[in-house]
């Protein structure tokens, strides 16, 4: 699984890092985590806003910091679709 989280290195662009971690701790997977911070690379998700996630090159949220419950069940989700 692959895990982006867009945003030019800002306060909340960093939280939206870590809490992304930690939910991916807490959940045992073994996951491809990357910040994104190229503008030219954060345009092509076509977000309006940052910090953006993105798993498996679905922009799942923008301009927020999601829940750790949201977080565990996009991250359980996309686990489930790729089949493992």
């Amino acid at each position: 699984m692959n895990v982006k989280v867009l945003g030019p290195g800002c306060q909340r662009c960093k939280k939206l890092y870590e809490e992304t971690a930690k939910a991916i701790q807490q959940l045992g997977l073994t996951v491809d985590l990357a910040k994104v911070e190229a503008m030219d690379e954060i345009l092509r998700y076509r977000i309006l806003a940052t910090p953006g996630l993105v798993i498996d090159g679905e922009v799942k949220s923008a301009g927020r910091i999601p829940s750790q419950q949201e977080l565990a069940s996009w991250l359980t989700t996309a686990v489930t679709k790729a089949g493992g």
